[in-house]
């Protein structure tokens, strides 16, 4: 089987994407699959003839893993593409998907969790990994997800959104704290615990830079977790613990002594149960499929959907694949499972 592991792309999560990639690339090709990892901005310049070179199954320089600190505006990555051209995808990467069996999307953030390249493969009938293009869209934009919460019964904290930073706390049906994010973004990049008035607009402005509507929500003070699923099956949930600060870029990403995961958590069964449950009711909600992951936040005894999830990460340091682990699944049989779930949905469409 040949298959396209699709990374990097545009987006303030293009570094923890190319992390993901490089990781996926190597453990699909210890399990002996022909494997082109392909950064979908800047494409391959290669001749068509050649294309079948790209997929081999030598691993990777495990160098490719680290992720730079540096989250790139959109004017840094469009400086990487030299060949002056522009658009979504770099140069022959439609050409060399199309040679593929299927694409382990190993993007996140924007163009490649909102729908748009799972649509445009859709086009030229090219198999993918993940959600469709509806499901990422609706996903990806924690407005119109916390709609469907909200009418699916799903509890979630109450939210109000912007396209203006000149919104003022009369207008906004909650108090202090807050939380103020982009409503399109990942990775906690452009978002802000604010605690008073004088933060409100500041907070609002760099959300803004970020997506063209921000998203206000209910701060909720308590535990945090997030829950993956995949192939239908609900993983056990890992608790994220800070020492100082807040689940950040950094300590989302980055090396560090001060974030602690636990999986499974000390959490009585009943509410184990209840998180894993409210997985399930969100992914089928949003209509996921293939695998993705819900994040909670758990006060007193009141669960809350935050958001979710339709490619999560797979860097060394990211939650889903830690949640396999604990159930005795390796990183690449889970990198197998999912490129194989999604093969088996796919024929039992025809």
């Amino acid at each position: 089987m040949k298959i396209v592991v699709l990374s990097g792309g545009k987006s303030t999560e293009r570094n923890v994407s190319l992390s993901s990639g490089a990781k996926i690339t190597n453990a699909l090709r210890s399990k002996g699959y022909k494997v082109a990892y392909v950064d979908s901005f800047l494409g391959e310049d290669i001749d068509e003839g050649k294309i079948d070179d790209l997929f081999i199954t030598e691993p990777e320089d495990e160098s490719k893993m680290i992720i730079d600190d540096e989250v790139l505006t959109n004017e840094k990555i469009e400086a990487l593409r030299t060949d002056g051209t522009k658009g979504l995808l770099g140069k022959n990467v439609l050409k060399i998907c199309q040679h593929a069996d299927i694409v382990y999307m190993g993007l996140h953030g924007e163009d490649g969790e909102n729908g748009k390249m799972q649509a445009m493969f859709d086009v030229f009938d090219i198999r993918y990994t993940g959600s469709g293009s509806l499901a990422s869209g609706i996903a990806m934009d924690k407005k119109f997800s916390k709609e469907v919460f909200v009418q699916n019964h799903i509890q979630t904290a109450d939210y109000t959104t912007t396209k203006t930073a000149d919104i003022t706390e009369d207008q906004i049906p909650f108090g202090f704290p807050m939380v103020v994010k982009p409503s399109n973004g990942g990775s906690s990049v452009g978002t802000h615990i604010i605690r008073d008035a004088s933060e409100l607009k500041p907070s609002i402005e760099d959300a803004l830079q970020f997506d063209k509507e921000a998203l206000i929500e209910e701060y909720i003070k308590g535990r945090e977790f997030s829950v993956a699923i995949v192939d239908g099956l609900v993983l056990p949930a890992v608790e994220i613990t800070i020492d100082t600060g807040w689940y950040d870029f950094d300590h989302k990403f980055q090396d560090n002594s001060v974030t602690h995961f636990i999986t499974p958590p000390e959490l009585d069964d009943e509410t184990h149960k209840r998180m894993q449950e409210m997985t399930k009711e969100t992914f089928d909600a949003l209509d996921m499929s293939n695998y993705g992951r819900v994040d909670f936040l758990l006060r007193d005894s009141e669960l809350y959907v935050m958001e979710a999830n339709t490619l999560p990460g797979m860097t060394p340091r990211s939650l889903m694949p830690r949640e396999a682990e604990a159930v005795g699944i390796s990183y690449p049989d889970l990198c197998e499972k999912i490129i194989k779930s999604k093969i088996r949905l796919y024929e039992d469409a025809k």
